[in-house]
């Protein structure tokens, strides 16, 4: 999706018909380069656009221009336009069991470090870079954590995007080559594993049973050379809706403790030592003319992901709950001529569930169950909270009428050959349906 507020283009460059202002949508953000690295004692220039998120991608080395590379022996594989690729590993599939432990008292910061420290990785990727035909190398830095005492890695999918090899550092020093095993562009995931035995591994936690105002520590390695640096603070905010410049929108956990360039993919760990989020991104101002916004980071739901972490390690592919349809937020100016707030179907995909259903373009999904939907977001939430063969009851508005059909949740398979994930749903451009009163504006 263009940027509506800024002149920029996609990052593929491609070209594409901004959609129609819309005056009520919120400002979309960013992902921004992956910063170089630059000398010590040299000062740090931030370079962000005007109310844009950077992806903590890293910190890029000398080397030149970053892009996918075609060749097959590549361990990540090209992801271009709408296509979300997961590349799977050529190895036996494992079986992840889970074992409950006590985490029943509270730790002090220093205390959440040292139990923590040694679960925690630095991860460096090596990146060849063809550049008007002559081929350059570079590097890029971020951060991880270990999940199992075998070598299984979390990190985020743009830490290791374009990466033709892995290294991964511990914290005593030992570096392994790590493999990538499997990814999850749309949800910014990412699992590696390495060849060694007897790691420790963090303490998975619960990351519903949170609150505003807990204290929360993040470990990682920001700037790729302040490596293993812990920085405290609390959750400022839970199920905050960030929209990249990927166009994939997320709900995260907002948090006062300083993330910078490199602390992507690092654990943000709750006041028990347990994992309760994934760092990926920040809010940064534009320029230095604008006021300093200062610790405003964000993180990844540990729960959102540990269902497609399992699948991964467990499969050798993603399995996601669909119900088939894009859909849209209705704007405030359609809300003024009496249609409802909710999602608003805007593609329905053949023998999906919801062509099953009876769902049509231009219903609007007002409420699933005993819950009330307002926004494509409620949607989505609601359908990657579901389990495969749920059954759904929907309100839907249909040209000034009420009807309450079922659906039947789906299962979709996404795979290293996978063309479309169906089930996201992926806001359209509001002229493209010829929806009353102008059309609704998506957030996406």
């Amino acid at each position: 999706m263009t940027d509506q507020y800024n002149n920029y283009p996609p990052e593929d460059n491609t070209t594409s018909t901004p959609p129609m202002y819309d005056p009520n949508m919120p400002p979309i953000y960013h992902h921004t380069e992956k910063p170089k690295k630059k000398k010590r004692g040299s000062a740090l220039r931030l370079c962000a656009l005007a109310l844009v998120f950077s992806l903590l991608g890293g910190v890029l080395g000398a080397g030149g221009l970053l892009w996918y590379q075609s060749q097959t022996e590549d361990p990540v594989q090209e992801a271009s336009g709408d296509v979300t690729h997961m590349l799977m590993g050529i190895r036996e599939n494992s079986v992840l069991e889970t074992v409950a432990v006590e985490t029943g008292e509270v730790m002090t910061a220093a205390e959440v470090y040292a139990a923590n420290v040694n679960s925690t990785v630095g991860i460096t990727t090596s990146i060849t870079t063809n550049y008007w035909g002559f081929q350059t190398t570079s590097a890029a830095s971020g951060s991880g954590f270990i999940i199992t005492q075998d070598g299984y890695i979390l990190t985020n999918y743009h830490v290791i995007e374009s990466a033709d090899s892995i290294t991964v550092s511990l914290y005593d020093g030992t570096t392994y080559d790590a493999q990538l095993i499997g990814y999850d562009e749309s949800n910014d995931l990412a699992v590696l594993k390495v060849e060694a035995e007897g790691l420790s591994p963090v303490i998975i936690g619960d990351s519903d049973n949170l609150n505003v105002g807990d204290s929360v520590v993040a470990i990682g390695n920001p700037l790729g050379e302040l490596t293993f640096s812990l920085t405290a603070g609390t959750i400022s905010a839970k199920d905050r809706e960030v929209t990249l410049s990927s166009s994939v929108t997320m709900n995260l956990l907002q948090t006062d403790c300083a993330i910078n360039s490199g602390n992507s993919g690092g654990a943000l760990f709750n006041m028990y030592g347990e994992v309760i989020g994934i760092t990926n991104a920040k809010y940064s101002s534009s320029s230095s003319s604008e006021a300093s916004i200062d610790n405003i980071g964000f993180a990844i739901p540990i729960n959102s992901v540990l269902d497609i972490v399992e699948s991964i390690i467990e499969k050798g592919y993603i399995s996601k709950p669909y119900i088939g349809v894009s859909v849209l937020d209705v704007s405030t100016q359609s809300q003024f001529y009496g249609v409802p707030a909710g999602a608003a179907i805007a593609g329905v995909v053949e023998d999906s569930p919801a062509a099953e259903a009876g769902l049509q373009e231009g219903d609007i999904i007002t409420q699933v169950n005993d819950t009330q939907i307002t926004s494509s977001s409620d949607l989505k939430s609601y359908i990657n909270a579901s389990q495969v063969g749920d059954i759904l009851t929907l309100s839907v508005y249909r040209q000034g009428n009420t009807l309450e059909l079922t659906v039947t949740v789906g299962e979709q398979i996404q795979s290293a050959n996978a063309q479309e994930e169906t089930e996201q749903v992926v806001p359209q451009s509001q002229e493209s349906y010829g929806f009353p009163f102008g059309g609704f504006g998506g957030r996406g």
